[in-house]
């Protein structure tokens, strides 16, 4: 079975955190649209959702076992896992078919990011991270296809709220940092 990661997922050391999975293949699904967004009181920041509706989004196709499976289905409380149609999923940089279900976490749908509750630059550093080394290309259209950049952002890079930052390197920061001043301008 496997997972689409379209946030800290992709990142390979943040994933790393919560359990074994095979290679990330890059991929873009269809039928789903990733907003910034609250899950629920229990975060202290806003994370990345996506809600099954008209669009596309990037993101990593991983494959892993039951037990492992348990274990990013704790990662990801406050969501739900739905499955996708393998025929929404086109892998980038792969042959191999799909051989099993491919599952999701969503939302039913977003909720505005606050400041007590802000998207905060740690967990952009560990998305994008991920992103970039898949690709600049790659990190691009992340940014450009996430909806709600506008909302509350907060800086805790010198003081990091966001529990699972991993991978991040400093050579990346002033890409990082360009790709988000343009779509927060």
């Amino acid at each position: 079975m496997y997972i689409f990661g379209y946030g800290s997922l992709i990142n390979d050391h943040s994933r790393s955190r919560t359990g074994q999975t095979g290679r990330a293949i890059p991929a873009m699904v269809n039928g789903l649209q990733r907003h910034w967004s609250k899950v629920d009181g229990s975060y202290k920041i806003s994370p990345l959702i996506v809600v099954p509706e008209a669009g596309q989004c990037n993101g990593v196709i991983v494959e892993v076992d039951r037990s492992a499976l348990a274990e990013f289905d704790k990662r990801e409380h406050g969501y739900h896992r739905m499955r996708i149609d393998s025929q929404d999923v086109a892998l980038q940089n792969s042959d191999q078919p799909l051989s099993g279900d491919v599952w999701v976490y969503v939302k039913d749908e977003p909720l505005a990011p606050c400041a007590i509750q802000p998207i905060m630059q740690t967990y952009v550093d560990t998305v994008l991270a991920g992103c970039l080394s898949i690709s600049d290309a790659f990190a691009e259209y992340f940014v450009s296809s996430t909806q709600g950049w506008h909302h509350a952002f907060e800086n805790d890079r010198h003081q990091p709220k966001y529990g699972n930052m991993a991978g991040i390197v400093d050579s990346h920061l002033p890409i990082i940092d360009q790709l988000i001043r343009s779509v927060r301008q």
